[in-house]
Order: C-alpha cells, then sequence, then structure tokens
C-alpha cells in the first residue's frame, strides 16, 4: 500500500524542505501544501491503492470515501488508518457486489452500482469516523509514545536488533514503510526531520558485509559481493544482501551491531530525515537529509559501514579455511542461500511457461516483471534482462516492472518469482508466464531471449 506512493512522500519531502520557515527557502504562501498534502493527499493514496489490490477501481473509490471518516475523525495524519480501512472497505463493497451479481435486470446495472457503491461509502466513512478513528487515534499515540521514549531514553538502538534480522526474513518493508514511515511523517510534520526514517534505510551495514566478503570472502559469494555493493548502496536495493547472511547466519551480529552504531551516531547528532528514503540509496539519503543534519547522517553511514565490515570480517576470518574446505568438495553454500532466500517469500511454486508449447503462440514484444511492490527486485530483474537483449542484438521488445496488482493486457509474458507466479497468472490470464528463483541471476532469462531472437528471426 506505502510502496507504490513512494514518490508522492517524497514529494512531500520536498516541499517541506523548501518551503517551511525552517527549510531551505522559506515561503509561506507555499508552505501551505504541507498540511493538506499529508492530512489528506497522503493518506486518500494510500486507501485507493488498497482499495484498488483488493477490488479494482470500484474498491479504490469506496476505500477512499471511507478513509475519508477516518481522516475528519482525528487530528493526526492517518496513515495507519488508511492502511486498516482501504482493503477493509473495498473487501466489503466485493462482498457485497457478490450478493446480487448476475440478478440485476437489463438496464439497471449502471443504477445499482453507482447507488450500491455510494450507500455503503457514505455507510462506512460513518463507521469509521466513529469506530475506527479513536481506535487508531489510540494506537498511533502509542506507537509514537514508545519511539519518544526509546529516543529520549536513548535505548532506540536496540530495535536494531528487531529490524535487521526482520530485514532478512523480508519484512523490511512492513516495518519500514508499515511501522516507520507513518511514525516518521508525523514527527516530521512536528520537527521538521525523524530519525525513524533512517532506522531501515541506512545503507552502511549492508555495505560494511559486503565489503567483507569482497576482502575475505570463498567462492561465488566474494566474486558477486562488488556488484551487490554498487547495487545496495548506490541503487538501494537492500534485499542484494540478504543471501549473504543467509548462508553465515551467524553474520547477523554484524548487521545488529552496524545497525545501532548507526543510530547511535543519529541520536548524538540529533540528526534525521525530512521524509522517507526510498529506496534505500545513499543518494536517496542525502536528497532527504535534513539542512541541519548533514554531518550526523554522513558519519551514520560510515560509522555503521565501518562496524559491521570490522565485525562482519572477524566472523569470516574465523571461518575461513571451514569455508575453503567446504569450497573445495563442491559446496558453496552462496547457491543454497539465494535458494533459501527466495523460499522466504512464501507462496506456491511454479516451472515457467516458456519452455511449453504455448509459449510459441504468443508474439512477445512486451516483458514486465511483477513483485508485491513493482520495485526493488523486479526492477533488478528488468535491468538484466534488458541488458541481455541488447547483447542478443534484439530490438523492439519493451521490458518494464510493475506490481502484480498493477498487471493488464499489455504484458505478453510476465517474469515473477517462483513464489509470486500463481497471483500473477489469475491478474494476467492472458500472458505468458516464466518463474525465476532469483531476479539477479536466473537461466531462464537465456531461455526467455533465445525464445524472442527465434520469433524475430
Amino acid at each position: 500500500m506505502i510502496m507504490p506512493n513512494i514518490a508522492a512522500f517524497i514529494a512531500w519531502g520536498f516541499i517541506t524542505a523548501f518551503f517551511i520557515p525552517t527549510g531551505w527557502t522559506p515561503n509561506e504562501t507555499l508552505a501551505a501544501l504541507v498540511g493538506p498534502m499529508i492530512v489528506y493527499l497522503l493518506p486518500l493514496l494510500i486507501a485507493n491503492t488498497a482499495g484498488r489490490m483488493v477490488y479494482g477501481t470500484r474498491g479504490g473509490v469506496v476505500a477512499s470515501i471511507a478513509t475519508m471518516g477516518v481522516i475528519v475523525g482525528t487530528t493526526i495524519p492517518m496513515f495507519l488508518g488508511a492502511m486498516i480501512v482501504g482493503p477493509l472497505a473495498a473487501w466489503i463493497m466485493k462482498k457485497i457486489d457478490a450478493l446480487w451479481a448476475g440478478k440485476i435486470r437489463a438496464g439497471f446495472e449502471m443504477l445499482v452500482d453507482n447507488f450500491s457503491a455510494g450507500i455503503v461509502g457514505f455507510g462506512l466513512a460513518i463507521g469509521a469516523f466513529f469506530g475506527i478513528a479513536p481506535v487508531v487515534t489510540v494506537l498511533s499515540d502509542a506507537l509514537g509514545a514508545g519511539a519518544k521514549f526509546l529516543t529520549e531514553t536513548g535505548l532506540l538502538p536496540l530495535a536494531s536488533l528487531v529490524i535487521e534480522p526482520g530485514k532478512v526474513l523480508f519484512l523490511n518493508n512492513a516495518i519500514n514503510q508499515g511501522v516507520l514511515t507513518p511514525l516518521g511523517i508525523q514527527e516530521s510534520a512536528e520537527t521538521g526531520k525523524s530519525i525513524l526514517f533512517l532506522l531501515e534505510a541506512n545503507p552502511g551495514p549492508g555495505l560494511g558485509l559486503l565489503l567483507a566478503f569482497t576482502f575475505f570472502g570463498v567462492g561465488i559469494a566474494r566474486a558477486t559481493a562488488p556488484g551487490a555493493i554498487i547495487i545496495h548502496f548506490l541503487g538501494g536495493i537492500h534485499e542484494i544482501y540478504f543471501p549473504y547472511v543467509l548462508m553465515k547466519p551467524v553474520l547477523i551480529v554484524a548487521m545488529i551491531a552496524g545497525g545501532m552504531t548507526g543510530i547511535t551516531t543519529n541520536l548524538i547528532f540529533e540528526s534525521g530525515l525530512r521524509a522517507p528514503a526510498s529506496p534505500g540509496s545513499i543518494f536517496a539519503i542525502l536528497l532527504q537529509t535534513a539542512s541541519d543534519s548533514y554531518v550526523g547522517v554522513i558519519l551514520s553511514v560510515i560509522l555503521s559501514a565501518a562496524v559491521s565490515f570490522l565485525v562482519a570480517a572477524l566472523i569470516l576470518r574465523a571461518s575461513r579455511k571451514r569455508d575453503l574446505e567446504a569450497l573445495e568438495s563442491g559446496a558453496d553454500g552462496f547457491s543454497s542461500a539465494v535458494a533459501q532466500n527466495a523460499d522466504l517469500k512464501g507462496g506456491e511454486s511454479r516451472v515457467g511457461d516458456l519452455l511449453g508449447t504455448t509459449a510459441t503462440a504468443t508474439k512477445i514484444s512486451t516483458v514486465v516483471f511483477a513483485c508485491d511492490a513493482g520495485m526493488g527486485s523486479s526492477a533488478m530483474g528488468a535491468t538484466v534482462l534488458r541488458k541481455k537483449l541488447k547483447d542478443a542484438g534484439i530490438t523492439g521488445v519493451t521490458v518494464t516492472n510493475k506490481a502484480i496488482a498493477n498487471l493488464d493486457e499489455t504484458a505478453d509474458l510476465v517474469i515473477t518469482h517462483q513464489d509470486l507466479t500463481a497471483r500473477a497468472q489469475s491478474q494476467a490470464p492472458h500472458a505468458e508466464h516464466v518463474s525465476v528463483e532469483n531476479f539477479m541471476n536466473s537461466p531462464q532469462y537465456d531461455v526467455v531471449v533465445q525464445h524472442i531472437k527465434a520469433q524475430q528471426s
């Protein structure tokens, strides 16, 4: 719900950074944009996205109507309320529509559709105003008070004990966009910046880990680490380093140590970002850094990378002999770790369809990489395939990435992680589908390239 709307959060961050009284170019007239955007625009975008994911355009409309109830029913930005009310309202509308599906007399369809959505939206908005807004307000206040307590008592670095293991288990979006971003936006609206935006997005710990593998790793892990650094630190795709931790779980100690160091540094310098940095690239972080926080933020990245590098290096050096022996025996733990990394996304598994006869029936001109949010891993996969097509001299094929919920009839071929293929097939049944275990390096890409090349020739 949050990820597809990150651009709006970033836009709000720039408007805040430039025009509030303490901004780069204070402007009282333009600063009037800040309040309405955080109170109305951002929650309604979240609600609409959630509604569309559940029940298409109709669900998005009803979700937006219902979310106005929680927005007006409270005095704080209703991000959490939108994430609760949005999908719930769309689901209720979907179930109500199912009650009279196929039973409406010809000519009355539009009348029933419009009035039923309006009546349901009306009822849900009233219910959200009285029933959900007070509950979400209490929950939001409790979470905010907890974050404030941890910040004021200096205990906030302990959050790394949850955040760093959670990231490796693919809970990074749930932690960052689901909890830290809404709380950070609220704090930033009050103070102009928030440290909460840096708890999960700091690329320092991952950088230190990958540097340790570059110098002290073995096998495929060492060979791929330098490239992973570019993708992680500059591109902001943190999940690229998850397999390195999974192949040697004790390395989570290095990540926690690095994360704690970064948070402690930001606490000492009272530094923070004006808005979310997504993806967690060093460029995005510097663009969103508050004007009085550059020293603290830059130091937090450098020091967290240094600490995670030192701890990871000690661990890798201590196990280097054993790792080399395993490598010589033909067992490279990194390959199995990549597979484990894929398994952690959960769901059903399916083999790619291009090897079947149906694949040859479709002229492929549009390839779509799809994942939950339509960013991150699917964007990496799209980049890899574009390069392979270019190297093969293939032209006239468009390769894009998007969220599974946004798949439409324009896609000829949809490539997804194997655990998400079933969902993609239900969303785009007309397209051919290919499953991969690893977006960064899948043998299926070569099959796709050869297949398209054969079609064009």
